[in-house]
């Protein structure tokens, strides 16, 4: 065990690879832990394709699941930032995929979640609404949002989101709502309509009583609706990290 300068302990991992802090309250709400893997002694033969491990056919055990597999069914290596393996690791086929769609995430859409959009937003019942720019912090723990007042959102507080589209035509005034994220691990795209806003449910530290949030495209909807789709794909993220 070690320690590092602001008095967070550090443990080693389940994999034995790195190292990590003791608290996982210190970590991004996306992140997943590592899996224990499964021992030597439990894994005779490949649990892929069954093939004996002997002297010439060695074991490899796949970072993100744990499992352990052959050289040619572990071969291929992506990254794992929610793991925090930023450089490339072994990998099983199965979790390769679903690490390499991630990775996209990491790479486009944190990006676009950092940057921040521009929203109309009404906090309860409150009839004002304000201006605000709305942005995800460093550590992706916070929503922060900015104008002439500040406040900020826990997103492991956040009980629902639902994402607001403008319908698909013109003529159209509907608002459609898609699925809580907390209710289902998928969100429906809904063909063509345009992510136009947000509403969230949240509690706020040391209160049991729900609050209610209600963001609306300001006046660069183009920014502020690629700024709902990255929240979108983080939405599933989320629940996903909840639900392990």
């Amino acid at each position: 065990m070690s320690s590092v300068p602001d008095g967070k302990k550090l443990v080693r991992s389940p994999s034995g690879l790195r190292m990590v802090p003791e608290n996982g309250a210190f970590n991004s709400p996306f992140s997943l832990c590592e899996p224990q893997w499964v021992p030597d002694k439990e894994c005779p033969s490949c649990m892929q394709c069954n093939k004996k491990f002997d002297f010439l056919t060695r074991k490899h055990h796949c970072r993100r699941c744990g499992r352990c597999f052959c050289d040619k069914c572990c071969s291929t290596k992506v990254a794992l930032p929610r793991m925090c393996f930023v450089d490339p690791v072994r990998q099983c086929g199965e979790c390769s995929r679903i690490s390499q769609k991630e990775v996209e995430f990491y790479d486009k859409q944190l990006k676009v979640l950092m940057g921040g959009g521009t929203f109309i937003v009404t906090s309860g019942t409150s009839e004002k609404s304000e201006t605000m720019i709305c942005r995800l912090s460093n550590n992706h723990r916070y929503l922060f949002l900015d104008g002439e007042s500040h406040f900020e959102v826990e997103l492991t507080r956040i009980s629902s989101m639902q994402v607001l589209t403008d319908g698909s035509a013109p003529e159209e005034n509907d608002i459609q709502s898609y699925t809580s994220l907390l209710d289902s691990q998928y969100i429906s795209e809904g063909g063509n309509s345009r992510a136009s806003g947000m509403l969230l449910h949240y509690k706020r530290m040391g209160s049991l009583d729900p609050q209610q949030l209600r963001m609306e495209a300001g006046d660069d909807k183009k920014t502020a609706s690629s700024w709902l789709a990255a929240m979108h794909k983080a939405a599933k993220l989320l629940y996903e990290a909840r639900d392990q």
